[in-house]
């Protein structure tokens, strides 16, 4: 196979329901049986794709450990029905776990050294907490007090919202404002059916025991819309919950996005595999940039890595038609959206993760999915997916209806 420069191609994209952790339909399901009903969905989606000419897949998992460790990807593979030609490697960028594994797989096609890849995102928060099981952060962090802002992981995320509340001047009236808007067009997306085309409905089983009769007693539930959009959400509502992360502060569980559980899966090629496979391409992918912020301030990430995302498309903001920018929290929402001047109509149009959930990892994935289906949707030409990362980082990338 020559090595060149070359486009790479969405073939297949397809996300499960996004669950409401720890309570939601998809606490009991692991994070690599999610991953896995994925895979073969996007398989299923290229029917004339042979599974063999599928070289790798590219998983995002914010906590790749417990129930997600020992490489999530590979497992998932296995437990797909993949061939075991197929590799797997599973990629940790927080927050952008996702959409970083669709950006190396987009990678690997653009140089020639693949022409058939499978990028994914899978998250359990129910099975895995944020933090993982047993952190340790190195001594070092705490050593020097004076330098705590250089580690925002240490104190948490609700911290570093609050320091972008501060000092982006974003107000409570206008986080629970945005809060309420995230619902209001999950809830009107999902009654118009606006999702259907990314999901894919999820079976869950829960199990007990039945201890007098010595049987196990089995309740399953198929999942087919996101659990997080709440129709009773209103300004009233929101005004009353208290701050969580600082006694006098404006972030609060109800303009924070939600834990959650889910997995995505999308199939990248080449223009040679569309050829030879006779594949109709959903989009192209069209570039990507990290950047790294202060830790502290670490939702503002999308304000220095959207710009790049451009630069390196050769775009400009106003070429952008649609965008999935992650609502981890309102006020660092409201921080990028006017920061960069982003038209509030084109950000999340069918609600963010406020209202549709967050689960880490996956969540990369999963809206990318969202991205390719509406620019076919709607007859847009790019969208963008972009989002904040923990420890100061923020990621972009963009997508071409073809």
């Amino acid at each position: 196979m020559s090595k060149q420069v070359q486009d790479a191609y969405i073939v297949a994209a397809t996300r499960t329901p996004i669950g409401r952790s720890h309570r939601g339909t998809l606490r009991n399901l692991r994070p690599d049986e999610m991953l896995a009903a994925v895979l073969r969905a996007a398989m299923a989606q290229v029917p004339g794709l042979d599974p063999k000419a599928v070289e790798d897949v590219i998983c995002g998992c914010a906590i790749p450990e417990a129930q997600q460790g020992l490489n999530v990807a590979r497992i998932g593979a296995v437990l797909a029905g993949l061939p075991h030609s197929v590799g797997g490697i599973t990629v940790n960028r927080f927050c952008a776990s996702g959409l970083s594994a669709v950006q190396m797989t987009a990678d690997r096609i653009r140089v020639g050294e693949a022409d058939v890849m499978v990028a994914a995102g899978t998250e359990s928060m129910s099975m895995v907490p944020m933090m993982g099981n047993s952190p340790s952060l190195s001594p070092v962090i705490f050593a020097d007090t004076d330098k705590l802002d250089d580690y925002g992981i240490a104190y948490g995320m609700g911290l570093t919202a609050e320091k972008v509340a501060q000092q982006w001047k974003v107000s409570r009236d206008a986080q629970d404002a945005f809060a309420v808007e995230s619902h209001q067009r999950a809830l009107k997306a999902q009654q118009a059916g606006e999702f259907a085309d990314e999901i894919t409905a999820i079976e869950a089983i829960d199990r007990s025991a039945d201890l007098a009769n010595g049987t196990t007693i089995e309740k399953r539930k198929t999942l087919s819309l996101d659990e997080g959009p709440r129709p009773d959400t209103s300004l009233e509502g929101l005004a009353k919950l208290r701050p969580v992360f600082a006694a006098r502060g404006s972030v609060t569980a109800g303009n924070s996005s939600q834990t959650s559980d889910g997995a995505g899966a999308l199939i990248l090629v080449s223009e040679r595999a569309l050829k030879q496979y006779n594949l109709q391409p959903l989009a192209r992918f069209v570039g990507y940039a990290s950047r790294g912020v202060p830790p502290h301030l670490m939702g503002i990430g999308p304000i220095e890595a959207i710009p790049a995302a451009l630069r390196n498309a050769g775009l400009q903001l106003s070429d952008i038609d649609w965008i999935e920018l992650n609502e981890a929290f309102a006020a660092q929402s409201l921080a990028v959206v006017n920061t960069l001047g982003l038209d509030p109509a084109k950000v999340n149009p069918m609600g963010g993760a406020i209202a549709l959930g967050h689960p880490l990892g996956a969540t990369g994935a999963i809206r990318s999915a969202t991205v390719v289906h509406a620019l076919r949707r709607k007859n847009l030409k790019y969208g963008m997916v972009t989002m904040c990362v923990g420890m100061g980082q923020g990621a972009a990338g963009i997508f071409e209806r073809v």
